[in-house]
């Protein structure tokens, strides 16, 4: 394994929270690696005043915008760690020179590879059509037919609002033992859902977070640079 500490990895986040979300895989998987964070919670608060499935065009546009700053700051490489609007990664690559990953697509790679019944499991509405695509882009570039089952668990979003932490994990642990029952292979939809990997060791069937499989990704991209 390569040393990456002349590297450094500019990560844009929609909403406060997933920052801390990835906190313990940056400690864990890239520790010696420079992290830049840069968080804009407008954007994760318009997308939530939209209709499922609706983003507003100018937050592509200052996406954008901070990942040309973010080059421009000498970053080797751009985490989206945002899942609502995964799409903003695919308009502003032709723009960037450097690399760019959004944080749920090799989540996404891995379970198109180890399944064809696939459960979506999110907490946010609006999360649910753009990760349904991103999954779904997955399938077509891997050549593989798949079948999405999507659950949503909206109390456990309204949970960890609260802070009731133990409340939200229950809640997604029931759904995902019921999930488990009729698919392959269950992802998580956010990255605050990784939180949940201490207690899915014994799983009936895989469940993958993009906070292990993202970071892993990020690992393996800088260390080929």
């Amino acid at each position: 394994m390569k040393t990456l500490t002349n590297k450094t990895l500019g990560i844009f986040h929609a909403a406060l929270i997933s920052t801390k979300g990835v906190q313990p895989f940056i400690d864990e998987i890239i520790p010696e690696v420079t992290v830049a964070h840069h968080v804009d919670d407008t954007i994760q608060n318009s997308n939530f005043a939209c209709k499922p499935g609706i983003i507003p065009k100018e937050n592509y546009f200052k996406f954008a915008s901070y990942a040309y700053y973010f080059e421009k700051a000498g970053v080797d490489m751009i985490l989206l760690a945002c899942s609502t609007f995964n799409q903003a990664v695919e308009h502003a690559r032709p723009m960037i020179n450097i690399p760019m990953l959004q944080i749920d697509r090799p989540m996404m790679d891995l379970a198109v590879m180890n399944g064809k019944k696939i459960a979506l499991l999110a907490t946010v509405p609006t999360t649910v059509p753009s990760s349904e695509r991103l999954l779904r882009l997955a399938a077509l570039e891997a050549g593989k037919n798949i079948e999405i089952t999507t659950a949503l668990c909206s109390k456990a979003f309204e949970e960890i609002k609260k802070g009731n932490v133990n409340n939200h994990n229950e809640l997604l642990l029931e759904e995902i033992e019921k999930l488990s029952h009729s698919v392959d292979v269950i992802v998580m939809a956010q990255v605050s859902m990784s939180a949940l990997e201490p207690m899915l060791k014994n799983t009936r069937i895989p469940v993958y977070n993009s906070g292990r499989t993202g970071f892993n990704r990020v690992r393996e991209m800088l260390e080929s640079m």
